[in-house]
């Protein structure tokens, strides 16, 4: 199968044009502890609010921003609602992945007639800063994928939602400014079947892709493709298990979220010494490689700008291609469940995934799996 060149990808045409991530909504079990959290630990402000106060009788939902990141925090109020019994299923978890467009209604009306299953057809929601338009289709497992159009508009969030007190003092922002990419986990079997999927009804290409030779420890396997949409700002990494002497971290995910869902978010900085040093101060906990890697780091990737002292003081991995190299580091799990987690990803020129810290990375992860007797 072959891959496309990022200037193939630019110049292909493109008859679902997307913007960019326009946000994350999550389903939690309690929004308001949610919200704090990431607040106080990924330094994120509160912008908006909506709930029994603005009118939403069944939920509630807390609005967080940094740099471009937007996270939605949902939560039921009763214990019949379609968020409690998503929760109760899967935990804490992504449930919408929305993408800017310039028009809802043509994103949905192109998806559908290739093969999307609508999830909600276009509305319209209005108020005294403008009008929002959305509609939705499933992707794989209970995840959605919403298309939003809002250049009309001048709220805090969507119409329905209210700003929130412009002080916010929990929040210490940590130098956060975009969505890279957002992986997916689906079944063994499942990847060239969602793999079409993104191809067919969004128009995505292949990216790259690993396989189990590039993704493999002494004890388990896993293969990841990577899809980008025609202008390279949407990129959806999509990982299957394979065959392995123990269980993969991608079968402890599905064991966990009880199906496909969103394994991690990988969250783009200009400074991730900084930022992992913030965001370490803050609570937040990061998994660590041997300190043997960095033995001969430079000697493997050649010269870089930071000091090796201070990646290996924080735990930073580093990897080159073709066209630069990259930092990069993963949280541990954010929730009770060992299934979401996140990376923050520092780009100097690689356009990357650091195929060469594949190695030592899962094999923290294995030794997490093994604390957890999941291994």
């Amino acid at each position: 199968m072959a891959v496309l060149t990022e200037t193939e990808i630019l110049t292909k045409r493109d008859f679902l044009p997307l913007h960019g991530t326009d946000h994350v909504e999550f389903y939690v079990g309690n929004a308001r502890q949610a919200a704090h959290y990431y607040r106080s630990a990924f330094g994120m402000k509160l912008v908006a609010y909506a709930g029994p106060e603005t009118g939403m009788r069944d939920r509630a939902s807390y609005v967080l921003e940094q740099g471009k990141v937007r996270f939605v925090l949902t939560t039921a109020l009763r214990a019949g609602d379609p968020v409690a019994a998503h929760v109760h299923r899967h935990g804490d978890g992504v449930k919408a992945i929305a993408l800017m467009v310039d028009d809802a209604e043509s994103a949905w009306r192109e998806t559908t007639s290739r093969g999307a299953q609508s999830a909600a057809g276009p509305a319209e929601l209005r108020d005294e800063f403008g009008v929002v338009r959305t509609a939705s289709i499933a992707a794989y497992g209970e995840t959605l994928h919403t298309f939003v159009e809002r250049s009309s508009y001048r709220g805090p969030f969507i119409p329905g939602y209210k700003p929130a007190p412009e002080e916010d003092i929990v929040s210490r922002p940590v130098g956060l400014l975009h969505i890279d990419h957002m992986v997916g986990n689906v079944a063994l079997g499942d990847m060239n079947r969602y793999v079409d999927f993104y191809r067919t009804v969004l128009g995505f290409d292949l990216y790259q892709t690993f396989d189990d030779k590039d993704i493999s420890t002494e004890y388990s396997a896993l293969m990841s493709k990577v899809m980008s949409n025609g202008n390279g700002r949407v990129k959806f990494p999509l990982n299957e298990p394979a065959a392995g002497k123990r269980k993969s971290q991608i079968e402890e995910y599905l064991d966990y979220y009880q199906g496909p869902g969103v394994q991690h978010i990988a969250l783009a900085t200009n400074d991730i010494v900084d930022t992992v040093r913030r965001l370490r101060s803050q609570g937040v906990e990061f998994l660590r490689v041997p300190n043997t890697y960095y033995e001969e780091l430079e000697g493997r990737v050649g010269r870089i700008d930071e000091a090796v002292t201070e990646l290996a003081d924080l735990g930073i991995l580093v990897d080159r291609d073709d066209e630069g190299y990259m930092l990069q580091i993963f949280t541990r799990p954010v929730e009770d469940r060992p299934t979401l987690f996140y990376e923050i990803i520092q780009r100097k020129g690689s356009r990357s995934f650091g195929k060469g810290n594949f190695k030592a990375l899962f094999e923290a992860i294995e030794r997490e799996q093994a604390l957890r007797g999941n291994l």
